[in-house]
Order: C-alpha cells, then sequence, then structure tokens
C-alpha cells in the first residue's frame, strides 16, 4: 500500500523535474540566439569608428563605451523580441505554439513588465554611452524603441503594412545600430557612419522578410500584410533576393568615392564575398520557394543571420587593418 501512495507522489516530483524554470523560460522569451547580431553590429560598428580617419588607438577609454554599448544593444534587441510576443502571442498560438507564451510557460502580465525592464535598462546603459559628453547614442537607442513599439504594437503596428514592416525593422537594427556603434568612439556627424548604417539597413530591409515564410498562416488570419501574404511566397522571394547582393556592391563605390576610409583592399574583399554569398542564398530561396513556407525557418533565415556576422566582422577588420 505504501508502495501505491508513493506512485502518484514521485510521478508529480518527476513532472516537475522535467518542467523548464521561470528563469529558462524567460531566457528563452528573449530569443538569445538573435542577440548575437545586435551586440556584434554595435561592437563593429565602435572598432570601425576607431579605425577610421583619423585613426584612434584601441585602449580602454574607447572599449568601455564600446563594450557597454554593444550590451546595451542586446538588452534592446531582447526587449524588442518579448515585446514583439506580447503583441503576436495570439499569432503564435498558430504558428509557434510551443513558446513560452502561448504554451502558457510564462504569463502575458509577466512578459508586459520584462519587455519594460529590459527596455529601460537597455536606455539607461545607452545614456551611459557618451564618450563626447553627448547623448548621440541614447537619441538614436530612444529612436529605435520607439520604432519597435511601432512595428508591434497597436495603434500603427506597421508588422500589420507589408513593406512597412521591412522599413521599421531595418532603420534600427540596421541603419541606427551602426550609427550608433560609431557614437560610442566617434561624433556621428558624417557622411561615412551613415554610409555604413545605409548598407546594413538596405540588406535588413529584404532579408528580414526570411523570417515571415514560416508564418504565413499566422499571419494572415490575424490579419498581418507580410510580404509573403500580400504577394505569395514566389513572388515575395523575387522581390527580397536584390537585397541580398546590391547593397554590398555600395562598399566599393563608397571605397572609390572616398567616403569609406577603411583599407580599401580588404573593403573590396569583403563585397566580393558577401555578393557571392548573397547570391548562393538567392539561390537556395528562388530554386524551391515553396519550401520557404515550412513550419520551421528556412535556411535562408540563418544564413541572413550569419551574413550579418560575416559583414560585422569584416567592417572591423578592414578598418583596423593599418592601410599601406
Amino acid at each position: 500500500m505504501a508502495e501505491l501512495r508513493s506512485a502518484p507522489v514521485t510521478s508529480r516530483v518527476l513532472r516537475q523535474a522535467r518542467r523548464p524554470s521561470k528563469g529558462a523560460a524567460l531566457w528563452e522569451l528573449a530569443r538569445p540566439f538573435t542577440l548575437i547580431a545586435p551586440a556584434l553590429g554595435f561592437l563593429s560598428g565602435g572598432l570601425t569608428a576607431l579605425g577610421a580617419h583619423p585613426p584612434q588607438p584601441v585602449d580602454w577609454a574607447h572599449l568601455r563605451f564600446i563594450l557597454v554599448g554593444s550590451l546595451m544593444a542586446a538588452v534592446l534587441n531582447a526587449g524588442s523580441n518579448v515585446l514583439n510576443q506580447v503583441y503576436d502571442v495570439d499569432i503564435d498560438r498558430i504558428n509557434k505554439p510551443h513558446r513560452p507564451l502561448p504554451s502558457g510557460r510564462v504569463s502575458l502580465r509577466t512578459a508586459k513588465v520584462y519587455a519594460g525592464v529590459l527596455l529601460a535598462v537597455g536606455l539607461a546603459l545607452a545614456w551611459w554611452v557618451q564618450p563626447l559628453g553627448r547623448p548621440e547614442c541614447f537619441i538614436l537607442a530612444a529612436t529605435a524603441v520607439g520604432m519597435t513599439w511601432m512595428y508591434s504594437a497597436p495603434p500603427l503596428r506597421t508588422k500589420r503594412s507589408g513593406i512597412w514592416a521591412n522599413v521599421t525593422i531595418a532603420i534600427p537594427r540596421g541603419w541606427l545600430l551602426k550609427v550608433a556603434g560609431w557614437s560610442s568612439a566617434k561624433t556621428i556627424w558624417g557622411w561615412e557612419p551613415w554610409y555604413i548604417g545605409t548598407i546594413f539597413g538596405l540588406f535588413l530591409l529584404g532579408a528580414t522578410s526570411t523570417k515571415d515564410f514560416a508564418d504565413i498562416e499566422g499571419d494572415r488570419a490575424f490579419g498581418c500584410r507580410t510580404l509573403p501574404v500580400r504577394y505569395g511566397v514566389r513572388r515575395a522571394a523575387q522581390i527580397i533576393s536584390p537585397f541580398f547582393i546590391v547593397p554590398f556592391l555600395l562598399i566599393p563605390i563608397g571605397v572609390r568615392a572616398g567616403i569609406l576610409t577603411g583599407h580599401p583592399r580588404l573593403l573590396d574583399a569583403l563585397s566580393a564575398v558577401l555578393v557571392a554569398y548573397g547570391s548562393y542564398v538567392v539561390y537556395l530561396m528562388l530554386r524551391r520557394p515553396d519550401e520557404l513556407a515550412t513550419d520551421a525557418n528556412h535556411i535562408s533565415w540563418t544564413h541572413m543571420y550569419i551574413m550579418m556576422v560575416v559583414a560585422q566582422v569584416g567592417f572591423a577588420v578592414a578598418y583596423l587593418v593599418p592601410r599601406g
């Protein structure tokens, strides 16, 4: 009889042991894999600024602002991820029911507080990044938070508005991120940081749609007119394909126009690598476009992140290597 009474208790203990902790669920809600790109983007922006003409030494006086800014970029991106999932919870019940909110592992109220805390901490870190005594980084970060709200939350919720969804992602996560990174080492008043930001912004303007192909069912059900919903899988893939190639052709143009002051041969090589890589991703998307609309994100989404990493590292190296 004692063995029979202990059986339910043992079963309950095992179920509790298998259940992920609240901390693990919150970590998952932040989507840690996606935090690498913004942190690296800010770091790359700061190192690029140090190497830009006139070059400055890579020392602790500069690195402390760059490293804090990199942490800020990751924290703000985590807050953006959580905020988006708060307002996408009904869509995720269809597209991604295993996520912490639709699965019930995290309550909606907890997620809202979590998003607010992350965004507030991120802005506090941005305020600290003032190497020249001016809050340039904070202004850029606050603008990015505003655009994050525009993308996810009513009444604007540009996620529902086709290409405007892409615009409100590309500006903060591509264009402004690079300029914010630059602001951690030098002033943003000049053509060079904005030109570099434009390259990354144009890339994300198209590439960000790679995440939308797997979400067609839920997006369509709740009125989100993403490019795949509006134009269909094949046509949407054709629309975004040039954005994997054309932005990186701006690198050698910038070198020859005297806008980009990094190592010219390394920048030309980076352009060639990214154009070749982007062409391969386009091939994957257009070869069998119907595979884009699967239950999991298509491999092109992963390649998009890898391209971002290659581009970020490539810019930093091209600017830190002394010009011959």
